[in-house]
């Protein structure tokens, strides 16, 4: 017997919500550090208007005076707080599929209410939506990672991502969550951009510089350090004889094993600051996409996660849509959409560094 409509969106619908919840081939753990970051630190946003804010204490406000005896004091009202504003976005990915490509892999549609699907068609549509909802997955998070990373200006409808928020370029005027960032100059992250390799040790100094800018103003050390290729390989040379060395011990208290190369995925097994620096592939695929001033794969990134969140619209993340069939198609569509902004309550949080 035929599959109706509702039978085909309920198949359908399964499909999609198991390869969003498992992973038979894992790719994103591997090869999208960033992403998977930003998913696994995400907090949720109850909907309002058409920004996403965060709070900021640029200042604290101090009326501090020493007096003597009976010395007249002032009091001030205090001023200590500004409004950063992200614009959240809408994202969607989809697919469709018709009556003859349906009909190809043995599957019939029926208008009949009634109409019960064989064992053997059910097994068809399994097949067949297996290959399209786990790319449907894989593709939406390939773009929306690749939106993480740019500024937001390849299109009007896309948010801001980490090539904004923290900038190679944070003095110049432009605006950041709704501030000057030439103006504001306490929302500024650091950057120090060009740094030769030339002279042995001059790499990790600058690192040292840009480290102590984002701990400073953070409170917190950076948490995460995310690099391109190329300056994965100059800091392994310049750093080789002060490279923070892991050692592995076995459960059976077998002789330890030293190695500084030990890696797995984007796991690089080299440190700075007793943190791990993670490789990111999409750096090289965005030097090809964009062809930046400042190649992707000469970056580095200190990141503080606490100040840096993927703010989803509350109950409007990774949602399964099934729009009805228009009257003169008979095509059945499926899709994926979210709605969510990228933010950070703190900008001198986070460094951004680049050899030349």
């Amino acid at each position: 017997m035929p599959f109706t409509s509702e039978q085909l969106s309920y198949g359908a619908n399964a499909a999609i919500n198991f390869f969003l919840k498992n992973d038979p081939i894992d790719q994103i753990n591997l090869n999208r550090p960033l992403i998977k970051w930003l998913m696994e630190g995400k907090k949720p946003y109850v909907g309002g208007l058409q920004f996403v804010v965060e709070q900021l204490r640029y200042a604290n406000g101090s009326n501090f005076q020493s007096y003597f005896g009976d010395s007249q004091v002032t009091y001030n009202r205090k001023r200590t707080l500004q409004q950063a504003k992200y614009t959240w976005g809408s994202f969607h990915d989809g697919f469709g599929l018709n009556e003859d490509e349906l009909a190809q892999n043995g599957i019939v549609m029926t208008d009949d209410k009634s109409s019960v699907p064989s064992e053997a068609e059910k097994v068809q549509l399994t097949n067949l939506l297996q290959e399209n909802s786990e790319t449907l997955k894989l593709g939406f998070q390939e773009n929306f990672d690749y939106m993480l990373h740019r500024d937001g200006t390849r299109s009007t409808t896309d948010i801001p991502g980490l090539d904004l928020l923290v900038s190679t370029t944070p003095t110049v005027s432009q605006t950041v969550g709704g501030l000057d960032q030439s103006i504001y100059t306490w929302w500024q992250n650091t950057a120090i951009t060009g740094i030769s390799t030339a002279t042995a040790g001059n790499l990790t100094q600058q690192m040292e510089i840009a480290w102590r800018d984002a701990t400073r103003f953070g409170g917190f050390a950076p948490d995460k350090i995310l690099v391109g290729e190329a300056f994965l390989d100059a800091y392994r040379l310049d750093a080789k004889n002060t490279i923070n060395r892991t050692v592995f011990m076995k459960d059976d208290a077998s002789p330890t094993k030293l190695d500084t190369s030990v890696g797995e995925g984007t796991r690089t097994g080299l440190y700075f600051k007793n943190v791990e620096l993670t490789w990111d592939p999409v750096f090289t695929v965005l030097d090809t996409l964009d062809n930046p001033t400042i190649p992707w794969q000469k970056r580095c990134y200190f990141l503080n996660t606490r100040f840096l969140k993927l703010r989803p619209i509350q109950g409007h993340w990774m949602i399964n849509r099934t729009p009805p069939r228009v009257y003169d198609r008979y095509v059945h569509y499926f899709a994926l959409t979210a709605k969510a902004a990228l933010t950070t309550g703190k900008r001198n949080a986070h460094a951004v560094i680049s050899i030349a």
